[in-house]
């Protein structure tokens, strides 16, 4: 399990709080070991997805660990930690003091940084990443995931895609319709099918 859930109690989910936030991280990272350990995948066969706050989890760990995950697929994602955290005026983020710490006090400006996904892009090689937003979303902003692609592909070192779909008309739960959220979802599983070399064209098909 990957703390900050409560599946192991309530002990288990208090020691990745705060300055132990980045705990989230090592034991996400320290599970994909495990899978490749155990010889059930493979760095280059092995996607992660995170939608939201789990949009972080994906940020965090592609930074932390690039070269351990061949795609990601990260939905909304919050990945402008500091700057969002920063303002009281945004949806939620008051409540989520209580979970990630105030940004306003320095000990936890300073916890933050270590893993704020858009403040610790360097230059080095990324997996793949297919990245959606909503312009209308009142959680994740649209500029955050769109800031978190540019500079995320100006700093990059390697030829993966990393693209960015920007829905103009929904919000942070994306579509509503049946039929419309299908169709986003296809888009998220073709994109990991296609960097997994799970697809093949017709003439491939036929040899």
């Amino acid at each position: 399990h990957v703390r900050g859930g409560g599946e192991m109690g309530r002990t288990w989910y208090e020691s990745a709080k705060y300055s132990h936030k980045a705990r989230t991280f090592t034991d996400f990272i320290d599970c994909a070991n495990a899978l490749i350990n155990l010889k059930w995948t493979a760095s280059d066969k092995l996607s992660i997805e995170g939608r939201s706050a789990g949009g972080l989890l994906v940020g965090a760990v592609v930074n932390m660990a690039p070269n351990l995950f061949k795609a990601a697929v990260a939905g909304v994602p919050f990945v402008d930690v500091m700057n969002t955290m920063s303002d009281p005026s945004i949806p939620l983020t008051t409540g989520e003091w209580e979970e990630w710490g105030n940004p306003n006090v320095e000990q936890g400006y300073q916890d933050m940084l270590k893993y704020s996904p858009y403040d610790n892009i360097g230059a080095q090689d990324y997996p793949a990443m297919f990245v959606s937003s909503g312009l209308y979303d009142p959680r994740v902003a649209y500029w955050e995931p769109a800031k978190w692609v540019a500079k995320l592909r100006h700093h990059k070192t390697d030829n993966n895609p990393i693209l960015l779909k920007m829905d103009l008309s929904a919000g942070h739960f994306s579509a509503s319709d049946r039929y419309r959220y299908f169709w986003e979802r296809s888009l998220e599983l073709c994109f990991i099918l296609d960097q997994l070399k799970c697809l093949k064209n017709k003439e491939e098909q036929q040899m």
